[in-house]
């Protein structure tokens, strides 16, 4: 059993679920989540994918530290995208928690700014990703 493989493999499972919840959850929240009670429950699930993206794109290098004493060796483009990601992942669960904390009280138009923000943000990181993905 090649376990080097397996620990990316479940990392990356989980990354993807996290990227998942966030582009998704944001989609819905503006397309067809239109009362406040369901897109709370929505803000809680971007949320938390912000969360996970975080920890599972920090396993990755722990995955690599552990295997082969470094971290990934990465330059140029691939540096920029994960810049790019850690900065959207951070404005994401920033945004997503002062929804939770006082959306309830925004007006409809500011609350549509917020998901697209989180939306815009989302689809940044995986298209960061891509980027840091083939440039890494």
């Amino acid at each position: 059993m090649d376990w080097q493989s397996l620990a990316y493999a479940v990392v990356q499972v989980a990354h993807n679920f996290g990227a998942a919840a966030v582009v998704g959850g944001a989609v819905f929240a503006l397309w067809l989540a239109r009362e406040r009670e369901g897109r709370r429950k929505l803000a809680w699930l971007v949320l938390a994918g912000w969360v996970v993206q975080g920890a599972s794109g920090a396993s990755f290098g722990a995955v690599s530290f552990l295997y082969y004493g470094k971290f990934p060796d990465i330059a140029g483009v691939a540096v920029a995208a994960l810049v790019v990601k850690i900065v959207c992942a951070a404005g994401g669960f920033v945004l997503a928690a002062l929804y939770l904390r006082a959306g309830g009280r925004w007006t409809e138009a500011r609350q549509e700014q917020a998901w697209r923000g989180e939306a815009a943000l989302g689809a940044t990181a995986l298209t960061a990703a891509a980027f840091l993905r083939w440039f890494a």
